[in-house]
């Protein structure tokens, strides 16, 4: 077995254990450039990794009708408050979980109205299964992660390597995610 298969089944193996008991897995020692991606933006146009280059990017799949929706709130002051320093907060509005709105134009409004979001955001967009777009398809294959709910996080650092991978429930600010934005930014 090649030494880079061994370290890829290791990485799906930890991640799936993380998984199981819905805590965080780094993966800074062993993390893999992700590939050249774009989003299409809600705000029209679109988004793609070189417009990130050289940031550090957390990756949030999110919904509307959800019960972890207020983090948008977190979210946005989390891009507010280290936008300067290099931090990018990416929304990706999915409906996986049946918990979007009907359109577009109806989420880009409800989040501006209601959460005051500026941050990047997506159309909305798989983010699990066969039709994921295919960086969740990507995080799926090369680390393990796929999103069991709205509001699953990852962060990238400035090389564009996965350094972890929070659930649900991790909020963004004054916790671990936002304790590790601020040592890829330093």
């Amino acid at each position: 077995m090649t030494q880079r298969r061994q370290v890829l089944i290791g990485i799906g193996l930890a991640a799936a254990a993380c998984a199981l008991k819905g805590t965080t897995m780094a993966y800074a020692e062993t993390a893999i450039a992700t590939p050249d991606w774009t989003f299409e933006s809600i705000y029209g146009g679109s988004y793609g990794s070189a417009d990130f280059a050289g940031k550090v990017v957390l990756l949030v799949n999110t919904a509307s009708l959800c019960g972890y929706t207020p983090q948008y709130s977190a979210l946005q002051k989390l891009q507010d408050t280290y936008k300067d320093q290099g931090l990018v907060v990416f929304a990706v509005p999915s409906d996986d979980f049946h918990q979007e709105k009907a359109s577009n134009g109806e989420v880009k409004s409800f989040c501006e109205l209601n959460y005051g979001i500026t941050m990047p955001m997506s159309v909305i967009a798989h983010v699990m299964g066969p039709g994921a777009h295919p960086l969740y398809l990507w995080l799926k294959q090369t680390i393990g992660f796929e999103p069991k709910w709205n509001f699953n996080k990852v962060l990238f650092d400035r090389q564009g390597k996965v350094v972890g991978t929070w659930r649900s429930g991790a909020e963004p600010i004054g916790s671990e995610i936002e304790t590790e934005v601020q040592r890829l930014l330093s």
